[in-house]
């Protein structure tokens, strides 16, 4: 037997195939005509392990990518059904409004009005606030709170007795509130 160079044992072993795809890699190479050391052997596998890229990270990496897509998906699209509440909401505030001032002139006027229309229309009322609630939309409650820029709109001031100033004594339009966002400040009036 011969006894030639020893060798070189790689670093990091290499998996059964890639010791295979090597091998073949060689003895194609052999066949071809070329004689090659067992050095240029060990080089040429090293190489080609090297060479092929690595699916477990890529793998990992496309994973992680799928992930971040579908948590931007469901969180674009809960916002999108914030606005489209919102939007919707706000269309609806005004004719919320005028069945206030029908109850409130009803109110003013009990001699001329109709018990039964006043109660179908605070049916309705109910019913439009009961569904702003189902879907989180709160009415501001602003009578005896202290007045806040971001919430109220203050449309003039008075002196009150008994009233800090500052303090909302009088609401002219009700606001509402999406969660912590303001649909519509409310219009109130607030103590000097």
């Amino acid at each position: 037997m011969q006894s030639g160079p020893e060798p070189t044992v790689p670093e990091e072993v290499p998996s059964k195939a890639e010791l295979e795809q090597a091998a073949a890699e060689v003895e194609a190479e052999v066949i071809e005509g070329d004689a090659v050391t067992s050095e240029e052997a060990a080089v040429a596998a090293e190489a080609a392990v090297e060479a092929e890229p690595d699916y477990k990270d890529q793998w990992m990496r496309s994973v992680a990518e799928l992930d971040n897509f579908r948590k931007r998906t469901s969180r674009d699209a809960a916002q999108a059904e914030l606005r489209g509440i919102a939007k919707l909401a706000r269309e609806l505030l005004p004719a919320l409004d005028n069945l206030d001032r029908a109850i409130k002139a009803a109110e003013a006027h009990p001699e001329s009005a109709n018990p039964e229309l006043i109660g179908g229309i605070e049916l309705v009322q109910q019913e439009l606030l009961a569904a702003f609630s189902r879907v989180g939309i709160s009415r501001d409650t602003a009578l005896g709170e202290a007045f806040n820029p971001h919430q109220h709109e203050a449309v003039a001031q008075q002196p009150a007795e008994g009233q800090a100033a500052g303090t909302v004594i009088e609401v002219y339009e009700h606001g509402y509130l999406l969660g912590d966002e303001v649909l519509r400040a409310a219009k109130v009036v607030v103590a000097a």
